[in-house]
């Protein structure tokens, strides 16, 4: 396999866990896809991001991917996932895996007595999980962010 042929993770950090967490406003008005809407000033909450993007605290890990095996999921490279580990990886979901020693992010398909890691992209073939030892599900992606520059 060549390396440029997975969508790899380039960096993992846990969610911030002090108390001093940022809290930023969360408005009530909704803004509008299409039609401009009227604004106002009303805060519905203040938003903590941990709170929005992570259910299990102790098993969920961000990750930045490089890559663009994933496009077709709307992953691409520079995305930030939320990956929890304690939730279980099933067939379709998409997971973060190891394999021949890296982190990959892939989607996982049960596919008769096969178990494949598969892209999001036609220019990369799946990996036959059975075929590589050592191979293991790391965690489940939940969510992701991206950053728009």
């Amino acid at each position: 396999m060549m390396k440029n042929e997975i969508l790899k993770v380039s960096s993992i950090s846990p969610p911030r866990q002090d108390d001093n967490t940022t809290q930023t406003p969360l408005y009530a008005s909704q803004p509008a896809a299409g039609f401009p809407a009227p604004g106002d000033d009303l805060v519905e909450q203040p938003l903590n991001i941990n709170d929005l993007l992570v259910k299990n605290e102790s098993s969920t890990f961000f990750v930045r991917v490089s890559g663009d095996s994933m496009e077709g999921a709307r992953i691409f490279d520079g995305d930030v996932l939320v990956v929890d580990r304690a939730v279980e990886p099933k067939d379709g979901l998409i997971v973060v895996a190891a394999i021949y020693g890296e982190l990959v992010v892939k989607r996982l398909k049960q596919q008769a007595d096969r178990l494949l890691l598969v892209s999001e992209n036609s220019k990369y073939q799946p990996i036959v999980v059975n075929d590589v030892e050592g191979c293991y599900v790391w965690g489940v992606v939940v969510g992701s962010a991206r950053v728009f520059k």
